[in-house]
């Protein structure tokens, strides 16, 4: 079960988002669906006309809607800075 305290040890791919602080100011208010990730991206499938967004991990902070709460969690891109299968190894998240 992904809860506040382990979100960043589990697969963001799914995932509600929404960009709420970045160093590039374009990029916030992205939202959408997670449909992929990188070692230092995400890519964001959004409701508007062109359909998909990349948003680098670091320098951006993001909210994630937990899926079997509802609650959202706020996550500094550069805690989730790495490849997904070497979060917990690698960053000790």
């Amino acid at each position: 079960m992904i809860t506040p305290r382990n979100v960043a040890r589990h697969e963001l791919v799914g995932l509600h988002a929404r960009v709420v602080e970045s160093a590039d100011p374009s990029l916030v208010g992205i939202e959408g669906r997670v449909v992929e990730e990188t070692a230092h991206t995400f890519v964001v499938s959004t409701d508007e006309d062109d359909g998909e967004k990349t948003v680098p991990k670091e320098y951006t902070s993001f909210e994630f809607e937990l899926p079997d709460s509802g609650r959202t969690v706020r996550i500094e891109g550069s805690a989730v800075d790495a490849r997904p299968a070497e979060r917990v190894r690698v960053r000790g998240v």
